[in-house]
């Protein structure tokens, strides 16, 4: 009896032993053995980018419920009162929180300056203030951009290719959200460069869009062309109603908006931005420093087109554009 009640104390001491050294080699590489991630998303169409991330994680090992849970701040579009939200994720003492969109990021830069910050989706990292290089944040931030503002003329150029005879390209811009100021030179140099003329209108607001598509009737302008920004994705349904009814070309970032019956995208999936950024965060959780993480740029670009949308609107597009073309939808 002694001797058997010895070995179970011996068993459950080198048990223990074992526990701690696990938890000390957890702790020493940094990796928590629960991870909290604070999730900030617009969500709406931006939903897939979040659930690139879960993907991602999951193929790494992380398994929600068991070593890793979400606690999501989903704004449903709108970009108002983000501190707030900022706080209550920050109040819930995540391990690193992983944001959507320039605005989205901003608003949790302001919030802390320790908690790590993946970020996803946010047009040019450096000009929006995030970061202070791409090989080196110098701060608590990384993560994937969508590189929509140097995409900006390549798109145009592709347009031109699907629809060559458009020459006046309306083009809405959100007042407070920097991601389209960013975009528009260099949209404005590839548009001076093919004699596009550009009508460009400022909002701030799903009435002011509203106001805006309103002062264009149908014939007076030749095209739609989104910019990227949290306001007008929200509000992407104005947009697309506008180029359906008018029938004219609207060219947009990805192609989930294409799906929605916008003409054509040329840029990045959104699901496969999320799966990137989870390589990023699953680093942050073993411990390396934001700082030391490279800012990445999508692996690859998408040309999608809406060939029943090409129909509607009565285009007929080149054979050597739909021979190009990574995805077509009927």
């Amino acid at each position: 009896m002694e001797r058997t009640q010895s070995f179970k104390f011996m068993l459950t001491a080198l048990l223990a032993a074992i526990g701690m050294t696990l938890t000390g080699v957890s702790q020493v590489f940094g990796q928590p053995s629960h991870a909290r991630i604070g999730v900030l998303t617009p969500g709406l169409t931006f939903a897939s980018i979040y659930e690139g991330l879960q993907e991602g994680l999951a193929r790494l090992g992380y398994k929600e419920g068991e070593n890793i849970t979400f606690v999501v701040e989903d704004t449903q579009g709108s970009s108002v009162d983000l501190a707030p939200r900022v706080a209550k994720l920050l109040a819930a003492k995540p391990d690193t929180l992983f944001t959507v969109t320039t605005i989205h990021t901003l608003a949790a830069k302001r919030a802390t300056t320790t908690v790590p910050i993946v970020f996803a989706w946010a047009s040019d990292p450096v000009a929006a203030g995030l970061i202070a290089s791409y090989a080196s944040s110098k701060n608590n931030l990384t993560g994937v951009t969508n590189l929509d503002a140097s995409l900006s003329g390549k798109r145009l150029e592709v347009f031109l290719e699907l629809a060559p005879k458009v020459k006046r390209l309306l083009v809405l811009v959100a007042s407070m959200q920097s991601a389209g100021h960013i975009a528009l030179p260099f949209l404005e140099a590839t548009a001076k460069k093919l004699g596009v003329q550009l009508v460009r209108r400022v909002v701030a607001n799903r009435e002011e869009i509203v106001r805006a598509l309103g002062d264009f009737p149908k014939g007076s302008v030749d095209a739609i062309y989104y910019i990227s920004s949290a306001l007008m994705r929200t509000n992407i349904d104005l947009l697309i109603d506008k180029a359906k009814s008018d029938r004219i070309p609207m060219a947009v970032l990805d192609e989930s908006l294409v799906e929605r019956g916008a003409l054509f995208s040329y840029g990045p999936s959104t699901r496969l931005i999320g799966l990137q950024a989870a390589s990023l965060v699953d680093k942050v959780l073993k411990g390396t420093k934001p700082s030391e993480i490279v800012v990445e740029t999508p692996n690859r670009f998408f040309l999608t087109i809406n060939l029943a949308t090409a129909k509607r609107i009565g285009l007929k597009i080149p054979r050597a554009i739909l021979e190009r073309a990574d995805r077509l939808i009927e």
